[in-house]
């Protein structure tokens, strides 16, 4: 399982290697808000996604003998991004099996990082099932996107840094809104929370259909959502919360908050706007419930994760052309 002591060890090896990235604030936002709002800008990681720490978690972790057969992962597209480039650092081979609608830059950009793209359909193929045939072929190591402790550890140090970030802001109390897909990102803050800002509480957020985080809180068991594709905010729609991530997620974190695909269009025409940053839909949905869904908030400071930014430009000129 992944411990407080997993993610310090990951932060020692990612030193160096990933960006602290910035705790930024606008007085515009805090108005939109009715709160003091910080955004913890994960957008500008390498890669353009948190999952760049996760990824160089999960391969450095490894023993150098097996890492050097290469590794296998599968992903829509900043999960691929973030083990391609990890791979790539550490000069060994990578296959990315991804979803043929995944958007264009993200399949381009994890081909440009050296991986062997191996695209499949998301709704007549089991991506489970490549995966397990090209391992066995290739003696290659599997890294979840999620379920998986080494990642999860990664994902985590983002938790350290917001808690060192808003502490030099004089800020002890605050719920934590993060975008939720599988639960890698928001579990592993949720440890590092716990044991280094106890004051703060980790709030999922998730696109509206895709809620199944939301609602396994809700239920107290993993639920599943009915449908596997149909929102924008691609990053972060998964089938179900992970059985690693949900229990760490049950103990921690307060109740999900629910977002529509127009209010993460507008958070990024206003991420972009007043804080000159470039936020994919899945990357926006913590900003979007930070600005749009305040009813739903208990505390004056709240710290929104923009976790990705990884957008298509037709997508990113219609969410600045409808309110930008």
């Amino acid at each position: 399982m992944a411990s407080i002591e997993m993610i310090v060890a990951a932060r020692a090896r990612l030193r160096g290697h990933a960006r602290r990235t910035p705790l930024l604030s606008s007085p515009f936002l805090d108005e939109i808000a009715g709160r003091r709002l910080f955004v913890k800008a994960e957008c500008l990681q390498h890669s353009g996604s948190f999952k760049f720490r996760g990824g160089w978690s999960a391969v450095s972790g490894l023993d150098a003998a097996v890492r050097s057969k290469g590794v296998i992962a599968f992903s829509s597209g900043n999960h691929a991004q973030g083990v391609a480039l990890a791979a790539k650092l550490h000069n060994i081979p990578s296959v990315i099996i991804m979803p043929s609608d995944a958007p264009k830059l993200k399949i381009a950009n994890t081909r440009a990082f050296g991986a062997e793209v191996v695209l499949y359909d998301r709704v007549n193929e089991d991506r489970d099932e490549i995966g397990a045939r090209l391992s066995a072929e290739r003696g290659l190591t599997l890294i979840k996107p999620f379920d998986e402790p080494l990642v999860i550890a990664g994902q985590g140090t983002t938790g350290l840094e917001i808690s060192e970030q808003a502490g030099e802001e004089g800020v002890t109390s605050a719920e934590v809104l993060v975008p939720c897909g599988g639960g890698g990102l928001t579990s592993g803050i949720a440890l590092a929370l716990e044991a280094s800002a106890p004051g703060f509480r980790v709030r999922p957020c998730e696109p509206k259909d895709f809620d199944d985080t939301t609602r396994s809180l809700a239920s107290g068991k993993i639920e599943r959502n009915a449908a596997v594709s149909g929102s924008i905010c691609d990053a972060i729609v998964t089938p179900q919360p992970g059985n690693i991530t949900f229990p760490i997620l049950k103990r921690l974190a307060g109740a999900g908050i629910v977002v529509t695909d127009e209010e993460a269009l507008r958070a990024m025409a206003l991420a972009f706007t007043r804080l000159k940053i470039v936020v994919e839909p899945g990357g926006a949905v913590a900003l979007a419930a930070a600005l749009f869904h305040g009813d739903a908030l208990e505390s004056d400071t709240v710290i929104a994760v923009t976790s990705g930014g990884n957008v298509d430009s037709d997508i990113f000129a219609m969410a600045l052309e409808r309110f930008g």
